[in-house]
């Protein structure tokens, strides 16, 4: 079986977000409210932030065959929408990656404002990656100040849950 250079990183990337959203199911709601100085906003803020971005990359690397989230929509969802939003969009960021797709193409995003943002395919996709990372690893922080462990989920946690990775035994 075939798979795309990037499915692992994109894999990982909603597992990711996937798992922290399932991590902050159980704190209260003036804990989601939470602001760390640094980070982006509260938790749930930031939460809401990266699931939107994504839909919003799919939407523009989908020539809009994938629904954005309205800026009115986003400041309502809870995480059991985010927590599905994001899900969704991990199967179509599978059929992307197994598209025929050329790094070097130019990707334009029509802004609200009128304008045109230009980038490569390429970079559109490590800014994903890295978005995602990003915010996952403030609200991580933020977690930590409130005293709650964040969950395992970096690349190598991804790896040995999914069995992409392994320790192998020497042999003496």
């Amino acid at each position: 079986m075939s798979s795309a250079l990037l499915d692992d990183a994109f894999a990982h990337h909603i597992w990711a977000t996937t798992t922290l959203i399932d991590a902050c199911l159980a704190l209260e709601r003036g804990q989601l409210d939470t602001v760390v100085p640094g980070t982006f906003g509260s938790i749930i803020d930031t939460l809401r932030h990266t699931v939107a971005a994504d839909c919003g990359y799919l939407y523009t690397l989908t020539s809009g065959r994938h629904a954005e989230i309205s800026d009115a929509d986003e400041v309502q969802m809870d995480l059991a929408a985010l927590r599905a939003a994001i899900v969704a969009n991990g199967p179509d960021w599978t059929a992307l990656l197994a598209g025929d797709i050329d790094p070097a193409l130019d990707v334009v995003r029509h802004r609200d404002d009128g304008t045109d943002s230009h980038a490569p395919l390429g970079i559109r996709l490590a800014q994903v990656v890295h978005h995602g990372s990003d915010h996952r690893s403030q609200v991580c922080t933020a977690l930590t100040t409130l005293g709650v462990e964040p969950p395992a989920i970096d690349v190598w946690d991804y790896g040995r849950q999914f069995g992409r990775t392994y320790v192998a035994q020497a042999i003496s």
